[in-house]
């Protein structure tokens, strides 16, 4: 297994994380992830820490805390063989303080996740969202105290703006507090936004990608065809709720190009899919899911080879769409504003 150091933080993290979204699956929403139990979230978790998969990620949220509990429960005794991330920032409650990133929900929800969890200590909390009614400042304090109180490694942000980004680094610069070093973004084949601001943003930065939903919400397993009824995967069981509407005819000309990417290497297309990603800037980590062991074994094959250039160029163009303003502007000034990518 490949290990990336994360952001401008001392940590080295695998290449692949798994995420335990699928364990638990307390309520209709989260059971169409899936519902795993802690017996056979114990078997995944040994066949990961197997291959070199020390990393597991979770949230507070995750089928209302369960996630949490199973995956604390499936690490007894492997502890200090593992890395933990979770998060905070969605409702955990009804109340009007039970949400957000303010000092008063964070320091409970951290308390809370630790106690689930069964350990002292999560290795990286994330902000879960923006708080935009929460000072950037309030937050980086409750995180920085959190950190100097040895109840956090390192900290990280998930589906920020690149302002609210740049504007929460800037402030953790300013006040002498730790900053975020990685970010938990979706990135996909068909779904390449992040390229835009935010990848340039983590370069410039040193802040790392942690990507989830690599596969494009269930798009990218090979279940889904040109002309082909979509039967089982997450898309069949309603598990893509919630995700990015992606053009039909956009979607198969990238699954074509994986096909074809796929028979060359020998590989499947999912395999293929995150390979892609492997070989993008800032990518630190990709956090595989699995329903069961059969689909974790297929994900952990995604590594210990690696796509040709002319593979990537393939994929690259089939999946390339025209960037919104202000950036199509900026391509026409590439040589004083180079981006890391063909977009």
């Amino acid at each position: 297994m490949d290990y990336r150091q994360l952001g401008r933080s001392g940590l080295k993290v695998p290449v692949l994380s798994f995420g335990t979204a699928t364990f638990g699956g307390s309520n209709e929403f989260f059971k169409r992830w899936g519902d795993t139990d802690v017996a056979e979230a114990t078997r995944m978790i040994d066949l990961c820490i197997d291959h070199g998969v020390n990393f597991f990620d979770t949230a507070d949220v995750y089928s209302e805390g369960a996630s949490e509990e199973v995956l604390g429960q499936a690490i007894k005794g492997k502890r200090d063989k593992v890395l933990i991330s979770t998060k905070a920032t969605f409702a955990t409650g009804s109340g009007p303080n039970e949400v957000g990133s303010s000092r008063f929900h964070l320091i409970r929800a951290c308390e809370a996740s630790l106690k689930r969890l069964g350990t002292d200590h999560i290795d990286v909390y994330f902000m879960h969202a923006f708080d935009a009614l929460t000072p950037v400042e309030e937050t980086l304090h409750a995180l920085d105290h959190l950190i100097t109180s040895g109840k956090v490694g390192y900290i990280g942000a998930s589906n920020f703006s690149g302002w609210h980004l740049m504007k929460s680094l800037a402030a953790s610069e300013q006040r002498g507090l730790a900053r975020y070093v990685a970010y938990q973004g979706y990135y996909s084949l068909v779904g390449r936004d992040y390229e835009w601001e935010l990848m340039p943003l983590g370069l410039d930065q040193g802040v790392s990608l942690m990507v989830w939903s690599p596969l494009g919400w269930g798009r990218l397993t090979g279940k889904i065809r040109r002309g082909a009824p979509v039967t089982e995967g997450r898309i069949a069981t309603g598990g893509a709720e919630g995700g990015p509407i992606v053009d039909q005819d956009y979607l198969f000309t990238v699954v074509d190009a994986l096909d074809l990417v796929a028979k060359e290497t020998g590989k499947t297309v999912a395999q293929v899919a995150l390979n892609w990603l492997l070989q993008r800037p800032t990518v630190a980590n990709i956090v595989i899911g699995a329903r069961n062991e059969e689909q974790l074994k297929q994900n952990l094959g995604a590594v210990g080879w690696q796509l040709t250039a002319e593979q990537v160029a393939l994929l690259d163009k089939a999946s390339h769409r025209v960037p919104t303003y202000p950036y199509w502007h900026q391509i026409q000034f590439g040589e004083r504003n180079p981006k890391p990518t063909d977009w």
